[in-house]
């Protein structure tokens, strides 16, 4: 097994069959207590009509992440300090916040954990749906505005959409504004749809149907999604590829299935075996020992090294690279190739 980077080949590009690709992006953050590395050369790609799952332990960097991809990270402490985000072959990075407004919910969209976060309390959904869709086309009139808005409710299954035009947040229950926020974010029909936890503050019932409806609205306009959470149990219900993050870092990469049956860095391992599991007789689940890293006085080497039933003195000197375990299949790991995991 050779070290590789996980964002796409020349010839990948070159063919344009990547809707995002993004290529060593570092977003720190700048405080009296140091540099936080929030996000620290994160590599990734996602196709048109595809679902990327993003999984990691709270403090990870998911949705500094996300945040960075659609250029909205806390100002004025947090700041894109390298890397490349290309969305259709253009840059993100480069351009300018006039520019980045226009792409902003035009061409890719995010819908935030808290739905309640997203919408103002004091104003209706129909001014605010409005609102969002009248930004990126001025010269709609009143009706057409109108009509547009209710087709964006009618697309994620809102029923009565004219009466809830008219309903302010606190009318709406949190599974109902959570397809209000989705109507927003897929009302131009973007390229690429972020989702961060969007299924957290919903209960079972709502958060399965939820996921069904954001397959649905690929299914119908092949956005590609990056979905992130922490909860593994969405990811074999909604991805088709997952990365997994710690500490600011992809650790390892791979399509659903093989990361569920076949997972080669010891982090994924522990989150694996750490979720409960039907068919089995045990009483104590298995937890994960230490905590992750402050992102601001990193180890030196791996990462995940101080909490590893499996590290060696290399891991604790030097980071390892990310290694191509099959193919769409990397892993960050020094003991990926001899797997001494594999006779436990």
């Amino acid at each position: 097994m050779t070290p590789t980077n996980p964002s796409l080949s020349q010839a990948d590009r070159q063919s344009g069959s990547a809707v995002l690709e993004v290529t060593d992006l570092k977003t720190y953050l700048f405080t009296r207590w140091g540099t936080t590395k929030a996000v620290d050369g994160v590599s990734l790609y996602l196709y048109p009509g595809e679902t990327l799952g993003i999984v990691g332990e709270s403090g990870s960097g998911k949705s500094m992440l996300a945040l960075s991809l659609v250029r909205l990270t806390p100002e004025p402490a947090s700041r894109i300090v390298g890397g490349q985000v290309l969305l259709g072959g253009r840059d993100l990075l480069a351009l300018s916040e006039k520019q980045m407004r226009d792409v902003r919910g035009k061409e890719i969209s995010m819908i935030l954990q808290d739905p309640q976060q997203s919408l103002n309390p004091v104003f209706s959904v129909g001014n605010q749906l409005r609102e969002a869709i009248e930004v990126h086309d001025q010269n709609l009139t009143d009706e057409q505005a109108h009509e547009r808005a209710v087709s964006a409710l009618t697309s994620v299954h809102v029923p009565a959409p004219e009466e809830r035009l008219r309903n302010f947040p606190h009318q709406l229950s949190g599974g109902m504004k959570q397809r209000i926020v989705g109507a927003m974010a897929m009302a131009y029909q973007p390229q690429v749809l972020i989702a961060d936890e969007p299924t957290t503050a919903l209960d079972v019932t709502i958060q399965a149907q939820y996921l069904r409806l954001l397959k649905d609205l690929q299914t119908r306009t092949g956005v590609g999604i990056i979905l992130i959470t922490h909860d593994f149990g969405v990811i074999a219900e909604a991805c088709d590829r997952v990365a997994v993050m710690y500490a600011g870092r992809i650790v390892e990469q791979a399509p659903v299935a093989e990361i569920f049956d076949n997972p080669q860095h010891p982090y994924t391992r522990a989150l694996l075996e750490s979720r409960p599991k039907l068919d089995s007789t045990a009483t104590r689940l298995r937890s994960i020992a230490g905590q992750p890293p402050s992102l601001t006085d990193l180890p030196e080497g791996c990462r995940f090294a101080p909490r590893c039933e499996y590290a060696i003195d290399r891991c604790q000197r030097e980071y390892p690279p990310t290694l191509s375990m099959s193919d769409q299949h990397t892993a960050a790991c020094w003991r990926s190739e001899e797997a001494p995991w594999a006779n436990r």
